[in-house]
Formats: structure tokens, sequence, C-alpha cells
């Protein structure tokens, strides 16, 4: 019997710390002997131009997600700021009908200007801070009612990350009950 493969998707606005918390949930299952991988998926059609008309980081999850689940991998971590909002697509490329959870990482607009600051050197800051602040009302505002919900705000990244890691029940070695999204049954 072929066991269905699971997928978190890890969304929200740049400086919310998506990537400082995917690679804490991997620090964390790792440790707790949680089979998985982490994909960035900024990185999947990150190019000049941009190719999305040809759905570049839907074929490249699709690759690589081939490749991991031929490696027996089940569970897998996906950052991108939209992959919340993408969820269906993004679930249709893994090719497998994954279970899927998904989770807005949110944080305020000071708190988010403050770790761009950190991050972002030279002109571009401002348009990265901007681009964060629509990006935030966006996805709360068109996120769907059964995406979780949880806070960045003063919190260490090793609490939100278990936090997320409990939304997922991948700790406990199963999928966790909760509000339906596409393909959780």
């Amino acid at each position: 019997m072929r066991v269905r493969s699971e997928v978190l998707f890890l969304g929200g606005r740049s400086g919310v710390g998506k990537s400082s918390v995917g690679y804490e949930m991997h620090a964390q299952l790792s440790a707790a002997g949680v089979r998985h991988c982490l994909i960035e998926g900024d990185n999947l059609d990150l190019a000049f131009p941009a190719p999305g008309e040809h759905r570049l980081a839907e074929r490249n999850l699709a690759a690589m997600w081939a490749n991991y689940r031929a490696l027996g991998y089940r569970r897998l971590i996906y950052t991108n700021t939209v992959s919340v909002r993408e969820t269906g697509g993004l679930a249709a490329a893994m090719g497998d009908n994954p279970l899927v959870t998904a989770v807005l990482l949110t944080a305020s607009d000071a708190t988010a200007r403050h770790r761009l600051a950190r991050r972002e050197i030279g002109t571009a800051l401002e348009r990265h801070v901007e681009s964060s602040d629509r990006a935030a009302r966006e996805l709360d505002a068109l996120s769907a009612e059964w995406v979780h919900r949880v806070s960045t705000d003063d919190r260490a990244v090793a609490g939100i990350a278990a936090e997320v890691i409990a939304l997922t029940g991948w700790a406990a070695g199963r999928p966790r009950g909760g509000p339906a999204g596409p393909g959780r049954h």
C-alpha cells in the first residue's frame, strides 16, 4: 500500500520569518527522528525575466518531489510567500494527492520592517518594506479560512516552529485532525 504524502505550506510576508521557521522545523524534526524534506519555494523560479507564465515553480516542485518521493520521503515543508494561497496547484504539482496543512505566518509592520532592515542593504529596503506591507494585507484577506495563522511578533523561532509542527502532527508520527483543506481527509 502506498503511503500518502503530507505537505506543509508555510507562507507569509517578507520579513515574517518563513525561512527561519522552516529551518528550525527541520532541526526539531531531525532531532525527533521524523523523516521530511524542506524546499524553499522562492528558489524554484528565481530568474529574470520572471518565468511565471510557464509555471516553472510547479514544474520544478514536481521534479524535486518525484526525486524525494523515490527516496522514500513522504513529508514536505514548502516555504514561499504566497504558497498558502496556491495550495491546490502546488499540491497537484506534487502528483500524489498529499494531505495539506497551510500556515500563514504573520507579523506587524514594525516587526517586518525591523527584520528586513537587518538583511536588506542599499536602496532596496524601502521597496521591500512596501511590498511586504502590501503582501501582508493581501495574504490575510485572500487566504482561505482553514489556513492557520501564527504570529511571529516577539516570539522565539524555536517556539514558533514547535507550534507549527504541532499543527501538522508530524512529531507524533501521524497527521493531526483539524481544519479541512485541499487533500485533507
